[in-house]
């Protein structure tokens, strides 16, 4: 047995996990008979941050899917920031508006050169932004629907 061929094995393991979800129904978008144009949320986001992603992470990908079955056009925006909140990037996803029809939109963002980018990032802020149509009434129907996940890629020596 030669045990030193276990000195070249590098191995390149694929890990999916949740980014983000949300499910939110028309009326959300209505408080007191007055639309809400915006919705922010900034939670801590510092999976990569760790040594073990800054040595062996090589790619990593985010996947977006949002379905809206409501009557409007939205616009969703991730900003990842630093722990000063200072914006590191940016990703901006158009969502059309519900026509009778269902239409999935999806969204692939690639971090390889930019790598650096994702272990600064400490926050994640998440808005979504309802553009001028139709007016919502708190018994609209139809959901805003997002669920995202983060693909890394590495590889061990």
């Amino acid at each position: 047995m030669d045990f030193n061929q276990g000195n070249n094995l590098v191995l390149e393991p694929v890990i999916v996990a949740n980014l983000a979800a949300f499910d939110m129904p028309a009326h959300q978008f209505v408080a007191g008979g007055i639309e809400q144009l915006q919705f922010v949320d900034v939670p801590n986001y510092d999976l990569f941050k760790d040594t073990f992603f800054k040595n062996n992470l090589i790619k990593v990908e985010f996947f977006f899917e949002i379905n809206n079955t409501i009557n409007r056009d939205y616009v969703i925006d991730l900003v990842l920031l630093d722990a000063n909140d200072f914006p590191l990037h940016s990703i901006s996803i158009p969502v059309s508006a519900y026509t009778g029809v269902g239409k999935i939109v999806t969204k692939t963002e690639p971090f390889e050169s930019n790598l650096a980018v994702l272990t600064s990032t400490r926050r994640m802020s998440f808005t979504i932004t309802m553009l001028q149509g139709p007016a919502l009434s708190e018994a609209s129907l139809g959901s805003l629907k997002l669920r995202s996940s983060s693909t890394g890629y590495f590889s061990i020596k």
